[in-house]
């Protein structure tokens, strides 16, 4: 693990020290051999349990695809903050990029943490550079707003979990994940019980976000700059998924009656949020509710409590990752060009930019889930384990889909498609960073359908 930490580390100096012509360049090629060093990880994650064990940290291979998606998203940010962040004085570029190592740092330390406590810690340190990075880089007035509501959902929801760990800690006497397994199972019965179950699934659940508790998604995507929201999509969301994966299993027996109105919230939440896209003027917007209507999904997956729902959570969650990010970074090429984000201002973009169409097009079907991306293996399993519980939830996950496929269509049609409007006439050309930083998230995307066990954990 310290092969990635110590270099993670080793940014924030680099990003201080270099001079301001090699700022970007070296920043940016430190940090992709950070992220073809943590390939490495996935080397022999399906083979054994747990791996890189020291005192603290671990990964097994629930957490290495999250890490390696983690350590692979930190050049693209780079990449697609560059445009956006030139004008800025060179003190505020080296600082935002500093917030963005620190981010990642702290990320790393989650994904690894083997102590819970620990995990707790470092779970609610990535609210802290998210923040900045919403507030102060933020594009409209909105955006204090929006940290506001960031910051006390996700507060709200992890205060409970904190007392919950310590009660935990008090009943078993050790807090290791190592450990916590082989500790005789708790006899919970009570109603303080019931409290304690969702006391440690609650900040999950606000961070995943469930539908009810989503407030604060739409508007911190929104307000966000591009880099925060890529992070946002890609990762944060996908801790209150591992989150969750990781407390569940000492949950037990509660899980089974406790869990119906969750799992009926995450699916009601797929189809009410994919109706919401349908009516988005916003394009960043529209990416957002996206995500919110994809993690119904994955809690749903999680909640069942079944091999293959955890397979399809953790799948969906990894292409969801590098699909939403995409989607904003092409949002994000259109609004540096375009200077708004309502679609209907910025459309038949396919006359102008021909190649960007292509990604588009791509980006696209991967959202709706299209065969054979992992986007769809991981809806497939979710929706087959949620069948086998009970076969009302195909009416859900069926309309869920088809919703989800229209709305990635609209989008596409409505960016893409159509008279371009008159007042688009000079745009500026595509840039090659602006190819490869597609390039680099869908490329892995696509290789993942050839070889999608090492994504899959722990059931392969």
């Amino acid at each position: 693990m310290l092969k990635l930490l110590i270099p993670t580390l080793m940014l924030i100096p680099t990003i201080w020290g270099s001079s301001q012509k090699w700022l970007w360049p070296a920043t940016l090629g430190h940090s992709l051999i950070i992220a073809l060093v943590s390939l490495n990880l996935l080397k022999n994650a399906s083979e054994t349990g747990w791996s890189c064990l020291n005192p603290y940290m671990a990964t097994d291979p629930l957490s290495t695809p999250l890490l390696t998606l983690t350590c692979w998203l930190l050049p693209l940010m780079i990449l697609a903050s560059q445009g956006h962040t030139s004008n800025e004085p060179l003190n505020r570029q080296r600082m935002y990029l500093s917030l963005l190592v620190s981010l990642q740092f702290f990320l790393i330390l989650t994904f690894s943490a083997t102590e819970l406590i620990m995990f707790y810690v470092m779970f609610e340190a990535t609210l802290i550079p998210t923040l900045i990075i919403i507030t102060r880089w933020g594009n409209q007035t909105e955006r204090l707003n929006a940290g506001t509501y960031f910051l006390f959902y996700t507060l709200a929801g992890s205060l409970p979990l904190l007392i919950a760990l310590l009660l935990l800690q008090n009943t078993t006497g050790t807090l290791s994940l190592l450990t916590l397994q082989y500790t005789q199972p708790i006899l919970l019965s009570s109603h303080a019980d019931k409290l304690w179950w969702a006391g440690c699934i609650l900040a999950f659940l606000v961070k995943m976000p469930l539908y009810g508790v989503h407030l604060w998604l739409p508007k911190a995507h929104v307000e966000a700059p591009i880099a925060g929201s890529m992070v946002l999509a890609a990762v944060l969301l996908k801790l209150g998924g591992y989150g969750m994966m990781r407390i569940m299993p000492m949950l037990e027996p509660l899980t089974k009656e406790l869990s119906y109105p969750f799992i009926i919230l995450a699916l009601w939440g797929v189809i009410m949020t994919g109706s919401i896209c349908l009516r988005q003027s916003d394009l960043k917007s529209l990416i957002a509710y996206s995500s919110v209507s994809h993690m119904g999904l994955v809690v749903g997956g999680i909640l069942i409590q079944t091999p293959w729902g955890f397979t399809g959570a953790l799948l969906l969650m990894i292409a969801h990752g590098l699909t939403s990010s995409v989607l904003f970074c092409l949002a994000n090429t259109n609004y540096e060009r375009t200077h708004n984000r309502t679609m209907i201002l910025a459309r038949g973009l396919q006359m102008i930019l021909p190649l960007m169409t292509m990604w588009w097009f791509t980006a696209s079907l991967a959202n709706l889930a299209f065969p054979p991306l992992p986007n769809l293996m991981g809806e497939l399993f979710i929706i087959t384990s949620l069948f086998n519980w009970s076969w009302w939830t195909l009416a859900l996950t069926g309309a869920g889909t088809l919703i989800t496929a229209a709305y990635s269509l609209y989008m596409f049609l409505m960016t893409q498609r159509g008279p371009t409007p008159s007042h688009m006439i000079a745009l500026a050309p595509t840039y090659s960073r602006e190819h490869l930083l597609m390039a680099l998230h869908l490329l892995p995307l696509i290789l993942l359908t050839l070889k999608p066990e090492l994504i899959w954990g722990w059931t392969a």
